[in-house]
């Protein structure tokens, strides 16, 4: 099949180094397209840039679209060393250091929303506008079985299947789960095509440790939602208790049919961010991006184009 980087951005996939929150170098894979004011694409857990593949297109028109696989996912390095709770958001605070030297425009979706959200409390002065879809903020577990079966798997187990490359071995098993899941995200099931799934699967089948950095995320976000459930310490609660610090404007969509995570849970978001904007999309599942894009991009250009300029502070040099 095609390479969809090639086909999607001018200079096809680059790669850039951040020192990740090991304090280890890491390639990050990026592609870009458009000039003007710089827009992020922020993609969930078990996923890759390729979750934005209908929206860099339309948003290339208007903004500079930056568009990168976080560290373990898609085509970015997937180091061998246990990873630190919550690296997620220090690593994409650097990575916006690196691409970009102005507040920019973050677009963000699932678990990509909460990190970004957990980013944007700590250095506001990265963010102009803020635009989260369908966030993992007030959940009790996680949403598909296949997440919680590699939660539950133990992680040297996963990466001997990793070691042995077995995920090519039982590729078409995989991009059946994966199908099977997709019907959980989607509202419409006929829009689930054989290229979608081989293009959604393509890192976790061909590169090795794939698999085991997605077993350790999803470890860790279990092991933190079972502390929220317990009241017990944990980094989504911190995340909740800042929300009123969030000065940026703020966007959250929700598709109305999420059976992930209901729409209720957008209102309670909305409630909990001051200032902050909501709106439900009729028709639309948890993988919005994918869902319905000519809504996602209407209403960002929309909320861009009526935002009210904020005062930041001077980007830090990139590290």
């Amino acid at each position: 099949m095609k390479d969809w980087w090639g086909a999607t951005f001018p200079q096809g996939r680059q790669t850039v180094t951040i020192t990740d929150a090991n304090g280890h170098p890491v390639k990050i894979a990026y592609g870009e397209k458009g000039t003007g004011k710089p827009l992020f694409l922020v993609h969930g857990v078990a996923s890759w840039s390729y979750n934005w593949r209908y929206l860099v297109d339309t948003l290339a028109q208007h903004f500079r679209v930056i568009c990168f696989d976080a560290k373990g996912h898609g085509f970015s390095e997937k180091p061998l060393h246990p990873e630190t709770l919550g690296h997620q958001a220090v690593e994409l605070e650097r990575i916006m250091r690196r691409l970009c030297d102005e507040p920019a425009v973050v677009v963000a979706q699932s678990l990509g929303a909460l990190v970004t959200l957990a980013t944007a409390q700590n250095n506001p002065e990265l963010f102009s506008e803020l635009v989260v879809i369908n966030v993992p903020i007030f959940l009790k577990k996680l949403p598909f079985w296949g997440m919680q079966l590699l939660a539950d798997l133990p992680l040297d187990l996963v990466r001997i299947a990793d070691d042995m490359r077995l995920t090519k071995l039982f590729a078409p098993l995989m991009r059946q789960i994966v199908a099977v899941g997709r019907r959980e995200v989607v509202f419409d099931p006929a829009q689930i095509t054989a290229e979608e799934v081989y293009w959604i699967t393509y890192p976790y089948i061909e590169f090795p440790n794939a698999l085991t950095k997605t077993a350790e995320d999803l470890q860790h976000a279990a092991r933190e939602i079972q502390f929220l459930v317990q009241n017990q310490p944990n980094l989504i609660r911190n995340v909740q208790d800042k929300l009123s610090a969030i000065a940026t404007p703020t966007l959250i969509l929700w598709g109305a049919q999420d059976q992930w995570f209901p729409f209720q849970d957008g209102e309670k978001l909305h409630a909990h961010l001051p200032g902050s904007k909501f709106q439900l999309i009729p028709n639309c599942g948890h993988d919005a991006a994918a869902n319905c894009p000519d809504e996602i991009y209407s209403a960002i250009l929309e909320f861009c184009r009526t935002s009210p300029p904020i005062s930041l502070g001077t980007s830090k040099e990139g590290v």
